[in-house]
């Protein structure tokens, strides 16, 4: 990927990310830090080519595999909730998808530990990953709903996939202190959700409206 790829011309360019981050704000973003990491990360690199131009508008958009890249906004307001508690250490990512929302945060935390069961699409991921230099970044090709037990207890959990009820597997993955955030229903209703593990008390906040794909099981090879 040339410099010009990364830094993007016409619909992909500079002033065409900055229109986006004032929507962002209008929206109710307010996290200065994850409004500066949304503007300078090249969200275009993230979709094949044939939707780069799309790639800063306020919609999700399609990556394959019946999965998409989530909206700007969801992306920048749940990066905002995970963080609301204070600098976080060890994070885990339900879904790489395409890993823009694992670069997002890997700029934000210290180590991130992402899972994905479709396994071109963490190639994908990867490959844009060691691009952006986030070498603070493991993988693994596994199903989502069981977290990832043996590299927990984590500060923060975000899932880009909504399950009918939130995990129990995940939950206690939390650590003291940890937050989750994570889509919960089903087509005909969707809750983004805040767990809080504080004083190893579980409490559940429904945040906002919000629409993901469904978080399933098996593998994809």
């Amino acid at each position: 990927m040339s410099k010009l790829n990364l830094a993007g011309i016409g619909m992909t360019s500079q002033r065409t990310r900055d229109r986006l981050i004032h929507r962002l704000i209008e929206q109710g973003i307010q996290n200065i830090d994850v409004l500066e990491v949304m503007r300078t990360t090249p969200r275009h690199i993230f979709l094949d080519e044939a939707l780069s131009h799309r790639a800063y508008e306020d919609s999700a958009l399609p990556i394959g595999f019946q999965q998409t890249l989530s909206q700007p906004y969801i992306v920048a307001r749940m990066t905002e909730l995970l963080l609301a508690g204070g600098p976080l250490k060890r994070v885990l990512e339900v879904g790489t998808g395409s890993g823009f929302q694992t670069t997002v945060l890997a700029q934000m935390v210290d180590r991130v530990y992402s899972v994905e069961r479709i396994k071109p699409l963490q190639d994908k991921a990867r490959q844009r990953l060691q691009l952006l230099g986030a070498h603070n970044v493991h993988l693994k090709h596994a199903d989502g709903g069981f977290g990832w037990p043996q590299k927990g207890p984590f500060d923060g959990i975000i899932s880009t996939a909504a399950p009918q009820q939130v995990p129990q597997e995940l939950i206690d993955q939390l650590a003291p202190g940890g937050r989750l955030v994570i889509p919960v229903g089903d087509d005909n209703r969707q809750d983004l959700m805040l767990v809080t593990n504080i004083d190893n008390e579980i409490e559940l906040t429904v945040v906002e409206p919000a629409f993901f794909v469904p978080l399933k099981s098996g593998l994809v090879k």
